[in-house]
């Protein structure tokens, strides 16, 4: 994670190549964009299924890990959302012709986050990678939370909904130390289900594994982030919540609204 500092300021990123990846990631772990195509996976990382879990008042409040994935290593993942072995690509996007073009920004995190203050902790907030897990609304929201970050317990819940922030979207900071608060991940990726049977999210990856664009270009390397599994993403490869909306499976995506306007500042 980067160091503390107002959103929207700093010197133009270095542009890092494939090559470097091994000076950023861990054990040769990285993911790899294929031009049209799917994700290779290298490093032997670890893939498990991650259910959303709901509290008594229906709200996203902690993640359940139903079973682990046997995968080869390397491994495939599907990124076109057709494939008949999903996870894992079949080839499929050759045959539908699927255009896998990449949008995401090259700023760092930091350049695409609004920031609100409070008087304990500081929460950056970069709506674009939103990916609608919805962790943020409980007790107010995480924006009301933060502005009450003195007070003990809100200071703790607003803490528990920024680290469950699939997605890295929302990252809160000591304020007095400037350090982000995050959760310790090993290098790991999730396949994201929602409460609802049948409902998939993306590919949750964790542990600060760097991914390569299909032109070489090594994304920031974060704690975590959310990429793309439906093929629909505006803002690839990452997750733009798109899969709500073009679900590759009969589900009413009506009741999964996205975050509750009045959880914002």
């Amino acid at each position: 994670m980067v160091p503390m500092g107002k959103a929207g300021e700093g010197s133009e990123p270095a542009a890092p190549r494939a090559e470097d990846w091994q000076a950023l990631g861990k054990a040769g772990k990285r993911i790899q964009v294929c031009r049209n195509g799917p994700y290779q996976v290298f490093g032997g990382i670890p893939l498990s299924v991650q259910r959303i879990v709901l509290d008594k008042d229906g709200f996203s409040s902690e993640w359940r890990e139903e079973e682990k994935v046997p995968a080869d290593n390397p491994y495939i993942l599907c990124r076109c959302g057709r494939s008949a072995t999903r996870p894992f690509c079949d080839g499929v996007h050759k045959e539908i012709h699927f255009m896998g073009t990449e949008h995401a920004a090259r700023d760092p995190y930091l350049r695409q986050a609004n920031r609100y203050e409070g008087p304990d902790l500081v929460l950056t907030d970069a709506e674009i990678l939103c990916s609608v897990a919805k962790f943020c609304e409980r007790a107010g929201g995480i924006w009301k939370l933060t502005r009450e970050s003195g007070n003990g317990e809100a200071r703790a819940i607003a803490i528990q909904e920024a680290g469950n922030c699939p997605s890295g979207r929302l990252v809160v900071w000591d304020r007095e130390t400037g350090n982000p608060i995050e959760p310790a991940f090993t290098p790991s990726i999730g396949l994201i289900e929602y409460p609802q049977e049948g409902l998939s999210g993306p590919f949750w990856v964790r542990g600060g594994i760097p991914v390569i664009a299909e032109d070489g270009w090594v994304h920031e390397v974060r704690n975590r982030v959310t990429l793309c599994r439906c093929g629909h993403s505006f803002n690839k490869p990452f997750c733009d919540s798109s899969h709500l909306r073009y679900s590759s499976r009969s589900i009413v995506t009506a009741k999964v609204p996205r975050t509750r306007l009045t959880s914002r500042p």
